[in-house]
């Protein structure tokens, strides 16, 4: 029989509520399964939302959903894109993407995927596990107390019914009730500027790369889809008004193919015929963010915390990773295994990265929609020549695509990122581990497949023989299944464990730092550097007492 809310079905009251079964709400939902949490998914649509808004998934997503166990599918039936082609006063420039700066991920390329097919792969995942959405379930009360927070939701057609769990994340978007009924502002603006989104079939442009026509009245894009159309269409009104930022599509008759056509023509210096459109959609953006991310017993994630022009793919990314960082955490702690102070480090870590989000796309927005005389002269004329030579400065480059894919987030501020001997190079705490090739018992893996099971990860790097083989034993018996130990050598001769991973090419020492010298690191369950030293573990051991509960 399928459960409708996860794991709370086995018995017992839920630990977590989570309201909103989109991208974010799918994402936490399959970080608490993992965690075997009790927790229900409820949502006030009654089904999912066919028509996508989303479409880019960035290398961090790819990387902090492999542990979740759905980023092979995403990639099977995404579409990898690596160039873009610039069109402006009769020029085409082609741009590759990400193709440096990205060394250290297994993902270096942007994914190009409809949300509406990310968020199925999610629900199957979630499905197989016998976890289903309870959809047509509103949230319409919540009242907190000390240690619950008691919840009323409505269903069509039945009784209210009150729910009391211990935590509450509202992952319901832009309109979020639990925002509203936790009092939590939603400050910033609403752009005047209308858009046009469409999922369609394009004749005549180049398949296999992203398109982006530059005018004085904007830009036309045109991203690759693989599903449920080739291409995805986004470009802005020449005046008028839409429906409020954030409101539910309209009827996609509002949106004709002739409409579309005139924008496609107007835009583009060859013709591309457009036919076969899927759904198409007025819409308003807004960037606006909650002013807190916690109050008391209840969270927000996603569009709930944060709104924003879907200007560098940063939306349902930013998310989904608010989801997986707020999902272990949430878990340790209603299973006593973390103290309750480590859920204070969500909003500590995740604000300051909407915060951001938020400053990037607005300026983003800005340069590509407004009329200010400068900048549509920039934006048309002077940006075909300056791109190219932008394009050859690597360091430049390189910066730009690690910002934009997200690697370059860090929580080197955060109390769980505290203390730790001071390394010559390579990440510091708060930072995410790079990744790289490693060999495990003659199998060609990464770093990052190896560390990437539910708890901590304990690597210990150094010549063979550095490190005994018991080392960091006490470490995870004093918190039985919370703690792997890994060895991390270049050297696979006898003085190896057996299970040692073997970093034959150099690139995971390198990229860690630990070259020359004996090192610890412990990687949290998000696969960010919490604790880093020498040889001596007494700090580490102090580290893990003062967050987490000894068995």
């Amino acid at each position: 029989m399928t459960r409708p809310g996860g794991a709370s079905a086995a018995g017992g009251l839920p630990d977590v509520l989570v309201v909103g079964a989109g991208p974010t709400g799918l994402a936490l939902a399959a970080e608490l399964q993992r965690y075997g949490v009790r927790f229900r998914l409820v949502d006030r649509t009654p089904d999912r939302v066919r028509e996508s808004r989303a479409l880019a998934i960035q290398p961090r997503t790819l990387e902090v959903l492999a542990g979740i166990g759905v980023t092979g599918q995403l990639v099977a039936q995404g579409n990898r894109t690596v160039n873009l082609r610039l069109h402006a006063r009769g020029r085409t420039l082609s741009i590759p993407l990400f193709d440096i700066g990205l060394a250290d991920t297994a993902y270096p390329y942007l994914l190009f995927l409809s949300q509406t097919e990310t968020e199925q792969i999610l629900g199957d995942h979630l499905a197989r596990q016998g976890v289903r959405p309870e959809r047509g379930v509103e949230l319409v009360g919540l009242d907190r107390r000390d240690d619950t927070v008691t919840c009323r939701l409505r269903t069509a057609g039945r009784a209210d019914e009150t729910v009391t769990a211990r935590y509450v994340v509202g992952c319901d978007g832009a309109h979020s009730a639990v925002r509203d009924l936790a009092g939590i502002a939603f400050e910033g603006l609403t752009y005047p500027q209308t858009f046009v989104l469409a999922d369609l079939e394009a004749d005549g442009i180049e398949a296999g790369a992203a398109h982006a026509f530059l005018g004085a009245r904007g830009i036309l894009f045109f991203f690759p889809l693989q599903t449920p159309a080739s291409w995805r269409l986004l470009t802005m009104r020449p005046g008028g008004n839409g429906p409020p930022a954030g409101a539910p599509a309209p009827d996609t008759a509002t949106v004709t193919l002739d409409e579309l056509q005139a924008l496609v023509d107007a835009a583009s210096p060859f013709p591309v015929r457009l036919r076969d459109p899927v759904w198409a959609t007025d819409f308003r953006i807004a960037n606006r963010g909650a002013t807190r991310y916690r109050s008391g017993r209840v969270f927000l994630a996603g569009d709930a915390a944060h709104i924003h022009s879907p200007a560098g793919a940063q939306g349902m990314n930013t998310g989904i990773q608010d989801a997986v960082n707020l999902g272990w955490k949430l878990a340790l702690a209603v299973s006593g295994r973390a103290r309750p102070a480590i859920l204070d480090t969500y909003e500590t870590e995740r604000a300051p990265v909407g915060r951001r989000v938020l400053r990037f796309t607005d300026r983003a927005f800005t340069i590509g929609t407004s009329m200010n005389p400068a900048l549509r002269t920039a934006r048309s004329r002077v940006v075909p020549y300056v791109a190219p030579l932008v394009t050859q400065l690597r360091r430049v480059r390189g910066y730009g695509f690690r910002t934009i894919a997200q690697l370059a987030i860090h929580y080197r501020r955060s109390p769980l990122s505290a203390g730790g001997t001071r390394l010559d190079r390579g990440p510091r705490p708060g930072d995410r581990l790079p990744d790289a090739p490693v060999v495990r018992a003659g199998r060609v893996t990464t770093l990052h497949a190896e560390l990437g099971g539910p708890g901590f990860h304990l690597l210990l790097c150094g010549p063979a023989g550095q490190w005994p083989v018991s080392a960091g034993d006490d470490v995870a018996a004093r918190y039985p299944g919370l703690i792997s130990i890994h060895h991390l050598s270049s050297d696979d001769g006898p003085a190896a464990p057996p299970d040692a991973l073997i970093d034959r090419t150099g690139r995971v020492a390198h990229r860690l730092g630990v070259r020359r010298r004996a090192a610890y690191l412990l990687v949290r369950p998000d696969g960010h550097v919490a604790h880093r030293g020498g040889t001596d573990l007494a700090g580490l051991r102090a580290h893990l007492d003062h967050w987490l509960t000894p068995a």
